[in-house]
C-alpha cells in the first residue's frame, strides 16, 4: 500500500482518547533528571509531545515524525510549539546524537516493518539509566482489522488496492519483554483492552478514517470511489459495533512496554 498521507485535524477528533494510553505509559516510567532529554518517535500532531511537556516541564523534547502534515499541527496551539521538530522516518533516525534519557513512542512501531530489530538500537542511544517506552495497539485481529482486510481482497476492491497488509503488524507482549532484557534493559510490559465509548454517526468509521484507512484512502483518489468504499465498510462497522443507548462501545486492545537501561 502507499504511504499514507495523514490528516492532522481527522487523527485529533479522538485526541482524548488516543491519548489516554500515553498517560498509563508515563506512569511507569521511572524518575528522570530534573532537565532531561526526550525524543518522542513518531510524534504526530503533538498531542504526545505535550503529554511529555507536561510530565517534564524542564525538558529538551525532540518530535520525530515522517508527515509534514502531522508535524505543521505539531508545531501549532494543538500540539507543543516550544518542542523541536525533525522530519524523519522512524526506521531510519539514529538518536544516538541526541543521548537521550527517555524515548517515547505512541502507537507508531505498528508502522514500521522490522520494529524489534530498532529496539537495541535505541537501547544503546540511552544515557545510563535512560528510558525506552512505547505502545502499541493490539487490535489487529478485531472486527474493524478484520473487516478491512476481507472487503479489500473482496472481488470489488481486489484489484484497486491489492492484497498485502496495510500496516506492519505488533508481537505478543512476551515477545516485546524478550527484546528489551536482550537489548540490556529492565522489562515491564503489559496490556489493557479499553471499552472506548464513541459518539456520533459511524463513530468507528470515524476512527478508523484517523489511522487505520490512511492507506486506503491514499490509493482511492477518485471520490466516487472513496465514498463507495467508505459506505460499504461503514455498514459492515456498524453491524459488528452496534450503536446502544450511550454510544458506540469500541473495544481497543494496547499493548504497552517500559525498559530502564542497565
Amino acid at each position: 500500500m502507499p504511504t499514507p498521507v495523514w490528516d492532522p485535524q481527522q487523527y485529533l477528533r479522538f485526541a482524548d482518547e488516543r491519548t489516554r494510553p500515553l498517560h498509563e505509559l508515563l506512569a511507569r516510567v521511572p524518575e528522570l533528571p530534573a532537565a532531561p532529554v526526550l525524543l518522542d518517535i513518531g510524534c504526530g500532531p503533538g498531542n504526545s509531545t505535550a503529554e511529555l511537556r507536561r510530565r517534564w516541564p524542564q525538558a529538551a523534547i525532540t518530535g520525530i515524525d515522517n508527515s509534514a502534515e502531522m508535524l505543521a499541527t505539531a508545531r501549532g496551539e494543538r500540539g507543543e510549539p516550544s518542542a523541536a521538530y525533525l522530519l524523519a522516518d522512524a526506521a531510519q533516525y539514529d538518536p544516538a546524537p541526541a543521548r537521550p534519557d527517555l524515548i517515547a513512542s505512541n502507537a507508531t512501531l505498528q508502522w514500521v516493518d522490522g520494529h524489534l530489530d530498532l529496539l537495541p538500537r535505541w537501547a544503546v542511544a540511552l544515557r545510563p539509566g535512560g528510558v525506552l517506552a512505547f505502545q502499541v495497539p493490539g487490535n489487529f485481529e478485531a472486527p474493524s482489522h478484520l473487516l478491512l482486510g476481507e472487503l479489500r481482497r473482496g472481488p470489488r476492491w481486489r484489484d484497486r488496492l491489492g492484497t498485502e497488509a496495510t500496516r506492519a503488524g505488533v508481537h505478543r507482549p512476551e515477545v516485546y519483554l524478550d527484546a528489551l532484557l536482550a537489548a540490556g534493559c529492565t522489562g515491564d510490559v503489559w496490556e489493557t483492552t479499553y471499552s472506548t465509548l464513541l459518539t456520533g454517526p459511524d463513530p468507528v468509521l470515524e476512527w478508523t478514517k484517523g489511522t487505520a484507512l490512511r492507506p486506503v484512502l491514499a490509493r482511492l483518489t477518485d471520490p466516487g470511489e472513496r465514498a463507495e468504499f467508505l459506505a460499504e465498510y461503514g455498514a459492515l462497522l456498524r453491524e459488528a459495533y452496534p450503536a446502544g443507548p450511550h454510544g458506540t462501545v469500541f473495544p481497543f486492545r494496547r499493548i504497552f512496554a517500559v525498559g530502564v537501561k542497565r
